[in-house]
């Protein structure tokens, strides 16, 4: 007899709740701990591993032993490389992480990004973001797309239509994700919205 109440597996023990973790995960990327960088990679993708968000989006850093909440600047993941094959709806747009985490956009894995502005905008407005991971709320773990990355998007756009407005966006795994507001004048993209 083993001691678990079904037989089975014993039961686990919850983590001990520690509140705030002096963890912080800046805009680009690189974790700090008490304000000093970790700068041991695999030890970054060890705690990235163990990185949760709440439903009320706060983030959790939870181990089998303790768990708390930690501070992230804008996303605590950055893609840093874009690899694609095929065009149109048969493209793939595979991404690493800064944690070499591999992410292929597609219906489980969307990009979003603030497209109601001109291409050319892209030095100025947000970039695009990719989940990475589901949250346990509406709010996903997402990795924030880095310029070069981007501007590797952008060069992809091909005209076509999200919610009835003209855009520019690209295509992966058969779904369409818009990046920016199509130029005037930009005949395949009315057609696409027809």
């Amino acid at each position: 007899m083993d001691g678990s109440p079904s037989g089975g597996e014993p039961p686990r023990r919850k983590p001990q709740q520690c509140g705030a973790l002096p963890f912080l995960i800046r805009r680009d990327g690189a974790w700090l701990y008490r304000g000093s960088p970790i700068r041991r990679k695999p030890m970054v993708c060890l705690f990235s591993s163990a990185l949760r968000r709440a439903v009320d989006g706060v983030f959790w850093l939870s181990t089998p032993v303790e768990e708390g909440t930690i501070e992230v600047e804008d996303a605590p993941f950055v893609a840093v490389e874009l690899e694609w094959c095929g065009c149109g709806r048969e493209q793939v747009l595979c991404f690493r992480t800064n944690v070499d985490e591999v992410v292929t956009a597609g219906p489980e894995h969307p990009l979003r990004a603030q497209w109601n502005a001109p291409l050319d905008a892209c030095d100025s407005q947000t970039p695009p973001y990719l989940t990475v991971r589901k949250g346990e709320g509406a709010l996903p773990i997402e990795a924030r797309i880095s310029r070069p990355v981007w501007y590797e998007l952008a060069a992809l756009a091909v005209p076509g239509c999200h919610c009835g407005q003209s855009c520019l966006g690209v295509w992966s795994q058969g779904v369409f994700f818009p990046l920016a507001r199509a130029p005037r004048g930009c005949p395949d993209a009315l057609m696409d919205c027809e």
